[in-house]
């Protein structure tokens, strides 16, 4: 067994892909129209779906926000430098929500950007 894949709602699809490729370096790796169904899925990764986990985003036509709720943390992905990864992102255009730096009561960096719709992803340190 393996993680296939973490699901996101999403307002506004092309917004989201741009982040996703232009902030977090991720490339879209098929997006389909679902018409019957009223909805499009996209799946974005750092590598092919049959050995990485991916992204999919989920864009139900017409919808155009969601609430997160309380009980949703983050998506984490792992960096080589948090503190240039962070730097990076921010030159990007990213909203940085905490800068780079050891995690609370520990000692690996992290830092968390937000994505296009208010979805936390934690920068994590290699270990």
């Amino acid at each position: 067994m393996r993680i296939l894949h973490t699901m996101l709602r999403t307002g506004d699809l092309d917004r989201s892909i741009q982040f996703y490729t232009e902030i977090l370096g991720m490339k879209l790796l098929r997006r389909q129209d679902y018409p019957a169904g009223e909805f499009t899925l996209a799946f974005l990764g750092y590598g092919d779906e049959s050995n990485h986990t991916v992204i999919e985003l989920t864009y139900n036509w017409g919808v155009d926000h969601y609430e997160i709720g309380t009980g949703y943390g983050h998506i984490a992905i792992q960096v080589d430098d948090v503190y240039q990864a962070t730097t990076e992102a921010k030159n990007r255009g990213g909203k940085i929500l905490r800068e780079a730096g050891p995690m609370n009561a520990g000692t690996t960096i992290i830092s968390f950007i937000e994505d296009p719709d208010g979805y936390p992803i934690e920068l994590i340190g290699k270990k």
